[in-house]
């Protein structure tokens, strides 16, 4: 029984334009804004959700406004914008950048690790520094 037992009794039920909400959900808004908009709660949205309707008008809109957003990247590629050519390089045809990190000595060859220097043949002054240094990259590791 819609609206209690007596007659035209309970709340009033909130009419939601589809037109005005396929529009909103083109620009890919979330269920709390459109709530917002319509001025009803996020409940009402999911609730109403369940309308294959309702549900339907919020997927053409969503799809809709990526269509519309791929157009404009398609354009840009077109024009020579490097940046969206890029984009639609990595995500529509699988490239990749690859960076290669390789750490290589003088001139390109091995890297020399010599042995580690004695602590006994180091002052006073320069263990000193070297507590200083060791004691910083603790409270560093600790943060």
């Amino acid at each position: 029984m819609k609206g209690g037992k007596r007659p035209k009794a309970g709340r009033k039920p909130i009419k939601i334009d589809l037109v005005e909400l396929e529009k909103l959900s083109s620009l890919q808004c979330t269920d709390d804004e459109l709530a917002a908009i319509f001025q009803v709660s996020v409940r009402t949205i999911e609730r109403r959700k369940k309308n294959p309707a309702f549900a339907a008008t919020i997927e053409r809109g969503r799809a809709r406004g990526r269509v519309s957003v791929r157009r404009m990247l398609f354009s840009l590629g077109a024009k020579g914008n490097v940046a969206a050519a890029i984009f639609l390089a990595k995500n529509l045809l699988d490239y990749k950048d690859y960076v290669r990190n390789e750490h290589s000595g003088p001139d390109g060859g091995a890297i020399a690790i010599g042995p580690a220097p004695e602590l006994e043949a180091l002052s006073n002054e320069e263990l000193k520094q070297l507590s200083i240094l060791v004691s910083k990259t603790e409270h560093a590791r600790k943060d």
